[in-house]
């Protein structure tokens, strides 16, 4: 046998047979190892959690630096216990007996057992033992080919109000309704464990565990099947800032938190200070979790902005490096886009010229210029917003503020997005965020009148950047997505509800705010499916959607050596013309948000002009059809649109 004191590594390969015969020459040289002078063997790439190996045999494996003994409490009430090896922080042990669906906890000194931190499921609550899983599943999508970023059409949805069931299920059920409307992938709002059966996702306490009431790991992955079988990327949306409040055991593991900063939410996470680097790998395992087991195409990394981290080589730059090893493992793309509020494109710059090199971010100034334009709002962050003359800047430069001064934040704001491209900023109309964090969660449809929702439809969806809808968008879906929460501890659930009184001070909206707490509140959320399958405005909103992602299909198919130049420009107070072209051809989307209509002059070839949509068509639903007056060659064409519409128009370069 080899010197006693060298490492031994574990690296579970890809089938059962071969973690189980690793699994058993381990287990057996450590018996051997532990006979002969209580020597103990470093497993250095033993999953975290509890690891399934076949045949009854099961790998635990815990962080917990600062505890001398951590015991297994298997089955009901913990009869069995088991007392993990400890070596470098770590506690592990493979144990006989073990099946899938067996309860366990773990016992940190003796002391009161606790779920896993990297818990896979927890069928009961957050306060309760964890479950054994079996990460078999017979999937369908071997043939599954997704598509490039560039071509992403995002939905957002919420799992718990998507449907009436509220479930993975409810959701792969109208899978066949978002392939028809155009759509190419889905991002699911976030799904780890939280307390309860009513949350956003965002107070998630075991980032591992696929949540309850949404059924489960396995119907979790029943659902990812069904999006690629149907054509349609998964996105989820991951939270790396900080963790919930209620059933938040890790910090009695390790110091997983640092009192050096601290988020709008809680505790921030220790991603710089002692002990981060076993942080790092606690979340970064998380990452890879979600796209080797359960076939995630991309992660939304929720609120990077808070993710404190003065390293040299950032948690997000680790993080990246992982997820792209992982995807040439695999032989397929994976993408990483982060939500931050910064304008700050070294996030996704790449490496190589000083980024943080992810694929994407979310860009709010998009969201908050048309807002603005189409309601009139300006209470709030809304202040710093408004003017076609700032919706052309961000068109062209993505950003409206790139370090010129913010009287919402008083002081200078953003940078220059050089060294990007344009399909790496995600914009909307609407997100969870824009509409929940309104003090009564109204949608745009019920802000604005139908021109106006049409009118946002195709500045989103025409866009150059990669444009997202939330759920019920397409069809003008009137519930409200409200805050909602079912925390079990009172005095948590008082400052939640105190909490969302002191956010609307400064927007000084009217009326009363809803209960986070009711169930109620949960309830009125629910999407209405059905109200767009009779004839009427609902309909035909729908119709009109897929019709502008069809159009941008067609009108963002290049060949890829081709490399369409971009421009943007105002026209009057209210008026906005953006400009594709290429070898080809040259497309025209005039946009106009006055009241009034306005007439604009454009350099197009006379008799070639062809109108391809006409937001104000009496097909849409609209008072009247845009004219284009064409006299002759060499002479500009005059367009003429009416209040609140567009218009898109094409002609060979």
């Amino acid at each position: 046998m080899e010197d006693e004191s060298k490492v031994i590594e574990l690296k579970f390969e890809d089938t059962p047979e071969l973690r189980l015969a690793t699994a058993q020459k381990v287990a057996t040289t450590i018996a051997h190892i532990e006979g002969r002078r209580g020597r103990t063997a470093r497993l250095s790439e033993l999953p975290l959690g509890a690891t399934y190996l076949g045949e009854g045999q099961c790998g635990f494996c815990v962080w917990a630096p600062a505890t001398r003994s951590v015991e297994v409490c298997l089955g009901p009430r913990g009869k069995r216990l088991e007392t993990l090896l400890r070596e470098g922080g770590y506690h592990w042990a493979v144990l006989e007996e073990v099946w899938p669906g067996e309860r366990y906890a773990f016992s940190l000194d003796g002391g009161p057992p606790r779920p896993d931190p990297a818990s896979r499921f927890q069928p009961g609550s957050v306060h309760e033992p964890s479950a054994v899983t079996d990460n078999s599943f017979p999937w369908h999508d071997d043939t599954w080919v997704p598509p490039v970023l560039k071509d992403y059409i995002i939905y957002e949805l919420h799992v718990g109000t998507f449907s009436e069931a509220g479930t993975f299920d409810g959701v792969r059920e109208r899978l066949f309704e978002l392939r028809q409307l155009g759509v190419t992938a889905i991002e699911l709002m976030p799904v780890a464990q939280f307390p309860g059966g009513r949350n956003w996702g965002y107070d998630g306490v075991l980032p591992f565990a696929v949540q309850n009431s949404y059924g489960g790991p396995e119907a979790l992955k029943r659902l990812v099947d069904a999006c690629h079988g149907h054509g349609l990327a998964v996105i989820l949306d991951v939270v790396y800032n900080h963790l919930g409040p209620e059933g938040n055991y890790l910090r009695e593991f390790g110091p997983y938190f640092t009192g050096c900063y601290k988020t709008p939410w809680g505790e921030a996470l220790n991603f710089d200070s002692e002990e981060s680097d076993h942080v790092r790998r606690y979340f970064i395992e998380n990452a890879l979790y979600w796209l080797r087991d359960f076939h995630i195409d991309a992660l939304r990394l929720d609120a990077v902005h808070a993710i404190r981290d003065f390293s040299a080589t950032p948690f997000l730059q680790e993080l990246g490096r992982a997820v792209k090893q992982l995807a040439n493992e695999l032989g397929g793309p994976l993408y990483l886009i982060g939500e931050s509020d910064l304008n700050d494109a070294r996030l996704i710059r790449p490496e190589m010229i000083g980024g943080v090199g992810l694929d994407a971010q979310w860009a709010d100034d998009f969201h908050h210029c048309l807002h603005v334009l189409l309601t009139g709002e300006q209470g709030g962050y809304y202040q710093d917003f408004g003017g076609a003359q700032q919706m052309a800047k961000i068109l062209n430069e993505g950003y409206a503020y790139t370090g010129e001064y913010s009287p919402f934040r008083k002081r200078r704001h953003g940078n220059v997005a050089w060294g990007t491209e344009p399909h790496q900023l995600v914009v909307c109309a609407q997100n969870h965020d824009q509409i929940g964090n309104r003090m009564l969660g109204e949608r745009l449809s019920s802000l604005v009148d139908f021109e106006r929702l049409k009118l946002a439809a195709g500045i989103t969806m025409l866009s150059p950047f990669l444009p997202m809808l939330f759920m019920g968008e397409e069809y003008g879906e009137e519930a409200p997505f409200q805050y909602f929460i079912s925390h079990s501890d009172r005095r948590l659930v008082k400052a939640v509800r105190e909490g969302r009184q002191a956010e609307f001070a400064a927007f000084a909206w009217a009326g009363e705010v809803p209960d986070p707490a009711a169930k109620e509140s949960f309830e009125r959320c629910k999407l209405r499916h059905e109200s767009w399958r009779t004839p009427g405005r609902q309909k035909l909103l729908r119709e009109f959607y897929r019709e502008l992602i069809r159009l941008r299909k067609v009108l963002h198919k290049r060949k890829p050596t081709e490399c369409p130049v971009i421009r943007a420009e105002a026209h009057g107070r209210s008026g906005i013309v953006l400009r594709y072209t290429c070898e080809a051809e040259s497309s025209w989307f005039v946009f106009n948000f006055d009241k009034a209509p306005s007439r604009t002059s454009l350099p197009l070839r006379g008799n070639n002009v062809e109108l391809l949509l006409d937001s104000s068509a009496k097909r849409w639903g609209g008072p009247g059809s845009a004219s284009v007056q064409a006299p002759c060659d060499y002479e500009d064409t005059a367009v003429e649109i009416p209040a609140l519409s567009f218009a898109v128009l094409r002609t060979p370069v």
